[in-house]
């Protein structure tokens, strides 16, 4: 039986204070209308807003066609592994979920609840971050801690951008020409936030966040892989307690505690005027980039591509190079002249000698979501 990805999506992406929203019909590339709605209090007002604005004349879109409402949730834990209609039984485990991304799902559930008293007709999907990452091997997933503890409490591996880790993964291999079942694929979103993920025929076998979207790479505020007993010294040496340990790791560290900038086109300023601190910053940052490209080239046996995308990865050129220099000898080459410049379109920037192709590619994941929540109610 073909899957049915036709349709019309309004989709709802909710923050504790934003609602970012699409409507995107999925048989046309571009979306049908885009906007943000900020500084939100009331989550009912915001979606309020968002119909008065798609509801005006020029909106190009009629609210009446609407297929499904597609909603981004963060956290799925290990119930949530693929997109899922919205009842008032799933809004109380997405609820009971908010202690492991407590910044985040209880604002993507308050966005339901809202949506779902707007638009009661209309059925409702959520697309989780963490469910692209469904497919993790148990060894992948599993912390080497008591394994009871582990179990009482949640602590596993579930990563997060899953949602562009599998849009971009799945472009990727059409622009190779490839089946995405015959393609191993190491995907770098590196925004603010960045995870890097090994995708190795079509889907997830390992990524850098873990529990939480602090493991991994250097971020601009998080500091990404540490030794976990920084926590237990700087409480004994420092008197912090677990709130000023949970700040300092995931809001005053990463680029912007190694640099004082959180935004890497301060950093790259910075360092082209010689502040030593943002020379080290752009070190540091590449280096782990290039420690993950090895581990899952390892893991897979082998990489046919490697792709940046998200706001640093797709304009930040310096970036692309500094994690990539120096790999030729696994067979990753990438061209300087093609890669130069801010991207904004699919772009190979590898040598057309190169063994393992670097490419560029945009991410898209309103049009994830609403590919996944059409599909789901097709």
């Amino acid at each position: 039986m073909s899957v049915n990805y036709n349709g019309i999506a309004l989709v709802l992406n909710c923050g504790s204070s934003s609602i970012k929203y699409q409507v995107v019909d999925t048989t046309v590339d571009a979306p049908l209308a885009s906007g943000l709605v900020e500084r939100v209090t009331d989550h009912n007002e915001g979606v309020r807003q968002i119909i008065a604005d798609l509801s005006e004349p020029d909106s190009g879109v009629d609210l009446s066609t609407l297929t499904v409402v597609g909603h981004r949730v963060v956290q799925g834990g290990s119930e949530f592994t693929a997109p899922t209609v919205v009842t008032d039984e799933v809004e109380d485990h997405i609820a009971k979920l908010s202690t492991l991304a407590p910044l985040h799902n209880p604002a993507n559930l308050a966005g339901i609840t809202a949506a779902r008293a707007a638009f009661p007709d209309i059925p409702h999907v959520v697309v989780f971050d963490t469910a692209f990452h469904a497919t993790l091997p148990e060894a992948a997933y599993t912390y080497a801690i008591d394994r009871r503890v582990a179990e009482e409490h949640g602590v596993r591996r579930y990563g997060f951008h899953g949602t562009s880790h599998a849009y971009v993964s799945r472009e990727t291999a059409r622009l190779m020409g490839k089946d995405p079942r015959d393609v191993n694929i190491i995907v770098l979103h590196l925004g603010n936030g960045a995870s890097a993920c090994a995708v190795q025929g079509g889907v997830s076998v390992d990524t850098s966040m873990g529990l939480t979207p602090l493991e991994g790479l250097v971020m601009g505020t998080r500091s990404g892989d540490i030794d976990p007993a920084v926590v237990m010294h700087l409480g004994r040496t420092a008197g912090m307690d677990v709130d000023e340990v949970d700040a300092l790791l995931n809001r005053q560290s990463g680029m912007l505690g190694l640099t004082g900038y959180s935004d890497m086109r301060d950093v790259w300023k910075a360092a082209d005027e010689g502040d030593h601190a943002a020379q080290l910053g752009l070190e540091v940052y590449g280096r782990r980039i290039k420690g993950y490209i090895g581990k899952y080239l390892a893991e897979m046996g082998g990489v046919d591509a490697i792709v940046f995308t998200a706001g640093v990865g797709e304009n930040d050129h310096g970036v692309r190079e500094l994690a990539t220099t120096g790999l030729a000898g696994l067979g990753i080459e990438l061209d300087l002249e093609r890669n130069d410049g801010r991207k904004k379109q699919a772009t190979l920037v590898s040598t057309d000698a190169s063994p393992v192709q670097i490419w560029v590619v945009p991410t898209n994941e309103e049009r994830e979501i609403a590919l996944q929540s059409v599909a789901a109610v097709s």
